[in-house]
């Protein structure tokens, strides 16, 4: 790949220039669109891949931990038998190793049994947490694509791989056929300006970017962590970081390919004959770097200068919550328990930064503290250097490598009124034992030193004189020209598949509403009815939020019946609602009862990942159009502001009007009040061909029967 400044094209103002791949122009990209390019899978020749569009991929690995039941039964249930590239999942039993039920283990054993029956890589329960193990083992690896079916995947941005979060339902699809759709995410930079002061880490990092930019500027977008500060940050930093991306709101969290991932202590020494980890393999790296384009587009660029920062600290009960740790300090917070555990803190260097501060010293009395090493590989190590043994006589409580207490799971968790600080990633309420409990989130060291004196601190070889002023970081969003991004380039044309509708078309109910959760959609009390038809998910749909909703979109579908089909146009109401919408739990039924209703199509100025992910693998078709939302709310919404109903306090507003959505030009046409066009992006051949197959099962169905 090569960068030839004497070819430009021209959006707007600017000029951007392209790349030339294979002797032919693209665009100017990202480090993760490049990377997502490498993995996509049957795109129309010359295109290349870029922020919004919906591609199938075909990712190196894909990790599931003991969710691996369940996507067994979901492989099963769906007529598989094979799986189709075994080299490419990797099973890690890592979450409930504490559980020695005889239910347990034999559940287990049954993973184990599949996958030694279809030769996939397996790490029984003890090995570590999953996530620590793709990194160890190579499955996560600079320049790749790993997927998982876990939030933290995240985490293989710290070795420059692009790591993602998938649903179960993708995971049995990848088993069985090595694929599955994504949609690329928008692009964000984040610059990191400066260098850490000394007791300063990478956890304070992520703590105060969650603290500092805390209005979903990066909620599902795909993260580049770019500036002078990187170079700074060791890997086990930048692999902190980017774990806790997630808890920001994003999908991806990536850090340059630089020296030191090369130099990963993780990799080093690794047998020259590891089929992952070899020599030829890292030096193939030098010799191949990828780097963004000079004009590579992004949807924000948020700046940080962690000169700036002094230790932070989580909470409680929130990651966009933090604080300097010396103004908690001075609030002397009492605590019960705390917590050295988790992928996200549970290193080498991070034990060995809580041996430090607890040498000499022990566990205050009234405090537990519970340690657990990501890994078992980084428990031998940790021991053989006498780190983990100086935790042990300060009166550290050992659990074994595993998830444990961040999940909620196994010894130790937090009892109605007690205050915890861990060096884990999630305080959300309730997560780490009893919702009436307080967490906070800390680094090893700041954990280690409030275990020794019974509330939240610093460790004694803290120098406040070597840390800056006690202050929040200095952070900005640039103020550079506006690029043309997803939304605001011009859609190009998409080629339609043989059978999908050229056009939907219908009437238009608007939800004015932000945030419609999934228990608005569909009502947590029929979730877990595994016999309720699709007929009746129609009838309770978006009871929560509107109880006539249902009957008035059947009343709409039975008038639309009566004039009968148009060929090459699929009829139905088109739902429009406002931000986030569909975000909550991951229950498919949200998706399933608005397809079932007779909504075969949602606008939303966005949506929740988890429900765009089991719309799209269902068949229910999810298009962004923030301006439009913003027209329907200054005309309909009550005081022009979603939240409230509409200007009738009606919770679903119905004004007559009717949409033509052009599926090839992204057009949308307004038709009555408004009378208004907007263009949005096409869903491209992947949605398409699952619309086709009525969903993401449906086309593993076909994708099984076309390898028979």
């Amino acid at each position: 790949m090569r960068f030839v400044p004497s070819l430009a094209r021209t959006y707007g103002s600017r000029r951007l220039y392209a790349t030339v791949i294979g002797g032919k122009l693209r665009p100017p990209q990202t480090i993760i669109e490049k990377v997502v390019q490498k993995y996509a899978v049957g795109l129309p020749e010359g295109k290349p891949v870029k922020a919004g569009d919906y591609v199938m991929i075909r990712p190196e690995h894909v990790m599931t931990h003991d969710n691996t039941g369940p996507v067994i039964s979901k492989f099963k249930s769906i007529g598989a038998s094979k799986i189709h590239n075994p080299s490419q999942p990797v099973f890690t039993l890592d979450h409930d190793v504490q559980n020695k039920s005889p239910k347990n283990l034999a559940k287990y054993a049954s993973i184990e049994e599949f996958a030694r029956n279809h030769g996939v890589n397996f790490y029984p329960a003890g090995r570590g947490i999953g996530h620590q193990v793709l990194v160890e083992e190579g499955y996560a690896f600079p320049y790749t694509l790993t997927v998982a079916s876990d939030s933290h995947s995240n985490m293989y941005g710290g070795v420059g791989c692009v790591g993602t979060p998938i649903v179960r339902t993708d995971a049995a699809a990848l088993w069985a056929t090595g694929k599955t759709w994504w949609q690329v995410p928008r692009m964000v930079k984040v610059e990191l300006k400066g260098k850490l002061a000394p007791g300063v880490t990478g956890k304070d990092v992520i703590v105060a970017l969650c603290g500092s930019f805390n209005k979903d500027e990066v909620l599902n977008a795909a993260i580049e962590f770019t500036g002078e500060g990187v170079s700074a940050l060791s890997i086990d930093d930048r692999l902190t970081i980017a774990n806790m991306t997630t808890e920001w709101g994003a999908l991806v969290g990536v850090f340059p390919v630089d020296e030191k991932t090369l130099q990963c202590e993780l990799w080093h020494p690794s047998p020259p004959s590891h089929p992952r980890i070899n020599r030829q393999r890292l030096d193939a790296l030098r010799t191949a770097a990828v780097q963004s384009d000079p004009d590579a587009e992004y949807a924000s660029h948020l700046i940080f200068d962690l000169s700036t920062l002094v230790p932070h600290v989580s909470g409680p009960n929130s990651v966009k919550i933090s604080n300097p740790l010396p103004i908690l300090e001075e609030k002397k917070i009492t605590i019960n328990k705390a917590y050295l555990v988790s992928c996200t803190n549970s290193r080498v260097s991070d034990i060995a930064a809580a041996a430090e501060v607890m040498k000499g010293n022990k566990v205050a009395d009234g405090v537990e503290f519970y340690i657990a090493a990501a890994s078992s590989v980084v428990q031998q190590e940790a021991e053989r250097l006498g780190h983990w043994d100086a935790l042990i006589q300060s009166g550290a409580k050992v659990l074994p490598a595993g998830c444990g207490p961040c999940i909620g799971l196994g010894t130790g968790l937090l009892e109605e009124g007690q205050v915890g600080i861990s060096a884990t990633n999630r305080n959300y309420k309730g997560r780490m034992g009893h919702p009436n409990a307080q967490a906070y989130l800390a680094s090893p060291a700041v954990v280690a030193a409030s275990a020794i004196r019974g509330y939240i601190c610093g460790p004694a070889s803290l120098d406040s004189h070597a840390l800056p002023p006690v202050q929040p970081p200095t952070f900005s969003i640039s103020q550079t020209p506006s690029s043309p991004s997803a939304s605001a380039s011009p859609p190009t044309e998409e080629p339609l598949l043989q059978g999908f509708p050229s056009k939907f078309s219908g009437p238009l109910l608007f939800a004015p509403q932000d945030n419609l959760n999934t228990d608005g959609i569909y009502p947590g009390k029929y979730t877990y009815q595994d016999d309720i038809t699709l007929e009746r998910q129609a009838q309770v749909v978006m009871e929560n939020y509107d109880p006539e909703f249902a009957s008035l979109v059947a009343s709409i579908v039975a008038k639309q019946n009566e004039s009968g089909d148009v060929e090459d146009i699929k009829k139905g109401v088109i739902l429009v609602s406002g931000y986030n919408f569909g975000t909550g739990s991951s229950r498919e039924q949200a998706a399933t009862a608005l397809k079932a209703a007779g909504v075969p199509l949602v606008i939303a100025g966005s949506f929740g990942d988890i429900f765009k992910r089991n719309a799209i693998n269902n068949g229910l078709v999810c298009i962004e159009s923030p301006e439009l939302v913003k027209d329907l709310t200054d005309a309909y919404a009550k005081d022009g502001k979603r939240g409230a109903g509409g200007k009738d306090s009606e919770l679903t507003v119905n004004k007559g009007i009717n949409v033509n959505i052009n599926m090839a030009t992204g057009q949308i046409d307004i038709i009555g009040a408004l009378n208004k066009t907007y263009s949005v992006r096409p869903v491209g051949s992947s949605v398409q061909e699952l619309w086709l197959c009525g969903g993401l099962e449906g086309y593993i169905l076909k994708e099984i029967q076309a390898q028979a």
